[in-house]
């Protein structure tokens, strides 16, 4: 408790006070340890990208469509991108999470070894928001880790990204879709997304060439140019059967200095092979996880096409009106 309050700068009895009202939660712990993201490719997708997701994010930007839009000039980041995480983080709102916050983060910070500095000071940072917000911090619901609301910030992410995006004067996170759009928006800006850019390519490439190529971190070394220069090519149908629109455009309009990353998908047999882009490891700055950041743009994609369906639907209903 003391490196709580030394640290981060607390109030000794309002630490006290919460700490003694935390509970150790074994549940957590064996949460924590079979992550969805430690399945293959092929059995993490499937979880994800299903018609049930698609279509009731299709009715989330029906009735969002103006505060996405919004989201989107002033951040640049698509109504797409926004809706995909939101999606994916609590079924539009919907599963925001069964378990305490403050019993999360104290079982993590205080019980789990492996990650225990990191928990503590997300507890500390629980502490900081619930003062900072108004919240009762015994009463916040969360993912296992901790993660809150629409978009499952974590709370030092909460305070650093949260943007009170319907000038009400409360940045809330738990209850407020609105918040939630123009958050996640500025989460993605402030870690260098690029407006208009690409995000990623499914590519040919034989396993032989891709080896050298392939690495576990997520930070990127290589250059468009010289992934293209080791025999990796666009591969343009399968581009197309996920919704990647005008690929063969794009990918000629990449500039050869770009950052770019060889990735790899376990498939039941075999891998599928892509170049993630920056933008890619942008979404993998929300989850530190390549298979989340490509489940996500994949289910952008499926989005985007959906969104200008109804678009397209929606202009010719204008036009047969008298």
């Amino acid at each position: 408790m003391d490196s709580l309050v030394t640290e981060h700068n607390l109030h000794h009895e309002t630490v006290q006070h919460l700490l003694n009202q935390a509970e150790k939660d074994q549940a957590v712990i064996d949460a924590i340890k079979r992550p969805w993201e430690a399945k293959p490719w092929h059995q993490y997708y499937p979880i994800f990208l299903t018609e049930k997701r698609l279509q009731k994010g299709l009715e989330f930007y029906q009735v969002h469509r103006e505060t996405l839009a919004r989201a989107e000039e002033k951040y640049g980041v698509p109504a797409e991108m926004i809706v995909a995480i939101l999606g994916i983080e609590s079924f539009y709102g919907t599963y925001k999470g069964t378990y305490s916050a403050l019993n999360a983060l104290y079982t993590l910070g205080f019980h789990y070894p492996p990650r225990a500095s990191f928990f503590k000071k997300e507890l500390a940072q629980l502490i900081l928001l619930a003062n900072e917000e108004e919240f009762d911090a015994t009463q916040i619901q969360s993912s296992y880790a901790g993660a809150m609301g629409w978009g499952q910030f974590i709370p030092s992410s909460y305070r650093h990204y949260a943007v009170d995006f319907d000038n009400d004067g409360v940045r809330d996170l738990l209850n407020n879709p609105v918040d939630a759009i123009g958050s996640i928006a500025n989460y993605f800006k402030r870690n260098g997304w690029q407006r208009g850019e690409s995000v990623a390519f499914p590519v040919n490439v034989t396993p032989e060439n891709a080896k050298p190529w392939l690495r576990k971190s997520l930070k990127y070394r290589d250059t468009f140019a010289q992934l293209r220069q080791a025999n990796i090519s666009l591969d343009a149908a399968t581009a197309k059967s996920v919704g990647i629109e005008k690929a063969q455009e794009q990918w000629d309009g990449i500039a050869d200095n770009s950052s770019a990353k060889l990735l790899d998908f376990a498939q039941s047999s075999g891998h599928d092979y892509w170049i993630g882009l920056k933008n890619f490891y942008v979404i993998t700055r929300y989850n530190h996880s390549k298979l989340y950041a490509m489940v996500a743009f994949q289910f952008s994609q499926q989005l985007a096409s959906g969104i200008n369906s109804l678009n397209e639907d929606a202009q010719r209903s204008s036009q047969d009106e008298p």
